[in-house]
């Protein structure tokens, strides 16, 4: 596989935020690398240390870009400790650079992971940040995803491969059905907007045979308490119900979400997300 005519773009996320300069000194190293290298921002306002949101975030974008290219995920609260530094390739040729700590759960339950990587720090660290250990950020990631984006390194330049099956994943709970009522989990947040995205597939949801239009009963809970239960309407978007109304789609991911038109429904209920947070759809 020729790596350096594929990749040609490097995406980043972060829980960095951009209050201070800590993406822009990201931006500086990739740039030194090469500075024709086009940089783009998935999104630096993850909520700081949820490596939950880093994996489904990832999901939200990767597949929608081209083959080859690298994106970098820094979401790394066990910085400076033994956690493997790594680089995954997707089976659709994407890149992804991480810490092992469960950043990649979800693209490889939903996408699939063809090959991991360590990063060889002996020759894929900025160098003279060898006594540096609080900003793999800047010194390892961004360094080595530039390299990579860039064609400096080839992926099997990028260190020794390690099976798929020895990354870091999260727990994940996976919807289940139980006759006309399926169960999964509030994976996330639309969070401008406060909808609320569950892991249950519009595949799945079909099996109750709702038609649009309908009423299904909506059960949140939050471990053993419940939090809301309604019955609302089933609609193609939220122009389908009056404004301040709730409403059940199908989201941009292809899953089950509820919302409020033009309000937030997780400000509303008080709402959070993972796999405490359990959502029932009952026609």
């Amino acid at each position: 596989m020729d790596n350096k005519k594929k990749c040609s773009a490097l995406v980043l996320q972060t829980d960095f935020g951009l209050a201070d300069g800590a993406v822009c000194a990201m931006y500086g190293v990739a740039r030194g690398v090469s500075p024709e290298l086009p940089i783009y921002d998935l999104t630096h306002e993850i909520e700081p240390y949820h490596i939950w949101e880093a994996s489904l975030r990832l999901i939200q974008a990767v597949p929608y870009w081209p083959a080859g290219t690298v994106f970098v995920s820094v979401v790394d609260p066990g910085v400076g400790s033994d956690r493997r530094s790594i680089v995954a390739r997707t089976n659709g040729d994407h890149y992804i650079v991480t810490p092992d700590n469960g950043t990649l759960t979800h693209v490889n339950l939903i996408y699939g992971l063809a090959e991991v990587r360590i990063i060889n720090e002996m020759v894929n660290r900025r160098p003279h940040t060898e006594q540096s250990y609080t900003f793999h950020g800047r010194d390892l990631y961004v360094y080595s995803g530039a390299r990579l984006a860039s064609g400096v390194i080839t992926y099997e330049e990028v260190g020794p491969m390690v099976p798929v099956e020895s990354i870091v994943e999260l727990p994940v709970i996976r919807p289940r059905q139980e006759g006309d009522q399926i169960t999964g989990t509030i994976d996330i947040l639309d969070v401008r907007f406060g909808s609320l995205w569950s892991n249950i597939p519009r595949e799945q949801f079909k099996s109750l045979q709702v038609e649009y239009g309908d009423r299904v009963e909506i059960t949140i809970r939050r471990d053993d308490r419940t939090v809301y239960q309604n019955r609302i309407i089933y609609g193609h978007s939220f122009a389908d119900v009056y404004i301040g109304e709730p409403i059940l789609y199908v989201n941009s991911l292809d899953r089950m979400a509820v919302a409020i038109n033009q309000g937030s429904f997780a400000k509303a209920y008080n709402i959070g997300t993972g796999n405490s947070w359990q959502i029932s759809l009952r026609k």
